[in-house]
């Protein structure tokens, strides 16, 4: 019995180890096949890896070659719209170059363009305009007109008396015969230019008496020169230089060929210089009597000295010219030069914004300036009529003025009809139009004060005229090589425009300063 216990106990423990055998058999069957269900999901999952990585691949291909694509595309774009910026600039400047064509050119007749800065051409056209038709006769005077002839001199120089030796009919001499006058011809002949050379000795007189030796003259300088120059020869380059505005090189010549004298362009430096030191007292004087002016006219321009823009400037009255160098072109320059004085003029100026920004007693604006650039305008649009109203209504102004030059009369009722003339829309035309218009609008109280005082001219054309000689030395010479030879220049020219306006002799004048 205890055998059978034992032998079925044994069976249990067979029966329990084998069903542990099975569940640890089951377990790792599980186990191999969620491996292998595994190891095939992992298969899988990198053949789709190697799939994605093989379509990534192409993908970036594709992207790379698109990116160069549009890479070259962004490079012609940038290339069109810089042959675009091309086109249009060229395009602006043939359509400025065509509008030069079209809009009528500026010169000194319809605009602030100086008469030394025109062509050839627009200033024949200038020159040669005229409002008169054709009448087909010859240029020149017509029959019956008013000759002028030269008058003769009640004191001539020289007389000569011609009459015939013999007798054209039977050879008889006629030294003995009655002769009568027939008619008188005086011939006007300018002599021989020659230097004249005067030597002058100088000597020292011994006294007989207490043996003293006396000497007349100034002792001589050692090592100057034995042979000098006049004051008549100084005095003809000065007026050569200052007057007629040759240069020195070709004065040199002039004194070369003419007169047969060698005479170096340092010595004419001199000359020049020595002049102006003696203009000295003159143009302080110029100077003083200007500041007491109650009417000045002032104008600018450029100046080349020294290889470098500096300015001259003008202030000039009916009697008095004063020309001055400056380094700028603002108010300073005036304000240095004459002071308060300033307080108590009235300037006639241009429309450069210096001039307004100085305290001066009042202003007047050039006529002139605005009458050549509604002239523009006029060229410029045939068909508009306002330019022509404000022009018609300043040319008014002047005729009135001219008709009773010393008259005072009201400005005031020319203020109203010019105020209606600026109130026009001109947004339609040019803006050349425009630009004036507001032009005429900042200086609108300065535009007829020459009606209220007789005094105040309508124009700064003396100061224009008068500045323009150095423009005209500049354009000889080309430049002032130094300050002190613009200097020089401007003092002595300052001098000769006062002298002018005095009606004296230039070279009387530049005589007196030697």
């Amino acid at each position: 019995m205890k055998s059978c216990s034992v032998a079925f106990f044994n069976y249990l423990i067979i029966i329990c180890l084998y069903q542990k055998y099975l569940r640890y058999c089951f377990a790792v069957s599980d186990i191999i096949c969620i491996f292998v269900l595994v190891n095939q999901k992992v298969t899988d999952i990198s053949e789709a890896l190697q799939t994605m990585t093989e379509e990534m691949r192409l993908m970036r291909e594709t992207i790379d070659s698109q990116h160069a694509e549009i890479c070259n595309l962004n490079r012609n774009t940038e290339a069109l719209h810089k042959e675009i910026r091309n086109l249009r600039k060229e395009n602006k400047m043939l359509r400025e170059e065509l509008a030069k064509y079209e809009r009528p050119g500026k010169n000194s007749g319809n605009s602030n363009t100086p008469p030394s800065k025109e062509t050839i051409k627009a200033e024949a056209i200038r020159r040669t305009k005229t409002l008169r038709k054709p009448t087909g006769r010859k240029p020149g005077g017509q029959k019956g007109h008013d000759g002028s002839t030269l008058k003769m001199t009640d004191k001539p120089d020289e007389t000569v008396d011609i009459s015939a030796n013999y007798c054209t009919k039977c050879g008889e001499s006629l030294e003995d015969c009655e002769r009568i006058l027939d008619y008188v011809t005086q011939v006007v002949s300018i002599p021989e230019l020659k230097p004249v050379v005067k030597e002058i000795r100088h000597y020292i007189t011994v006294c007989k008496k207490c043996g003293e030796r006396i000497q007349s003259h100034a002792a001589r300088k050692r090592g100057s020169n034995a042979v000098v120059y006049d004051a008549s020869v100084k005095s003809l380059v000065v007026y050569l230089s200052v007057v007629m505005f040759l240069p020195y090189g070709r004065i040199e010549s002039f004194f070369k060929e003419v007169f047969s004298l060698e005479i170096s362009q340092g010595s004419f430096v001199n000359w020049v210089n020595e002049a102006k030191k003696n203009a000295a007292p003159a143009i302080e004087k110029i100077k003083e009597c200007i500041m007491k002016s109650a009417v000045v006219g002032f104008d600018e321009s450029g100046l080349y000295c020294n290889k470098k823009l500096d300015w001259t400037w003008i202030a000039q009255t009916v009697y008095f010219t004063l020309l001055f160098h400056g380094s700028g072109r603002s108010h300073k320059e005036l304000e240095s030069r004459f002071g308060n004085s300033l307080e108590r003029m009235v300037a006639v100026t241009d429309r450069h914004s210096a001039y307004f920004t100085l305290n001066f007693l009042d202003h007047q604006v050039c006529v002139a300036h605005l009458l050549r650039e509604l002239q523009y305008l006029n060229e410029l649009d045939t068909k508009q009529q306002w330019s022509r109203n404000v022009e018609r209504l300043l040319q008014q102004a002047v005729h009135e003025r001219n008709e009773n030059p010393q008259v005072v009369i009201d400005k005031q009722p020319w203020l109203i009809k010019l105020d209606r003339l600026l109130t026009e829309n001109l947004e339609h035309m040019a803006e050349q139009f425009g630009q004036l218009k507001r032009g005429l609008i900042k200086c609108r109280d300065y535009i007829f004060n020459f009606l209220e005082n007789p005094a105040i001219p309508p124009d700064n054309n003396a100061s224009e005229r008068g500045i323009r000689k150095v423009k005209i030395k500049m354009k000889n010479s080309g430049t002032f090589r130094s300050d002190n030879g613009a200097d020089a220049f401007l003092d002595l020219h300052s001098v000769i425009e006062t002298t002018k306006k005095h009606n004296n002799s230039p070279y009387t004048a530049i005589r007196a300063l030697f």
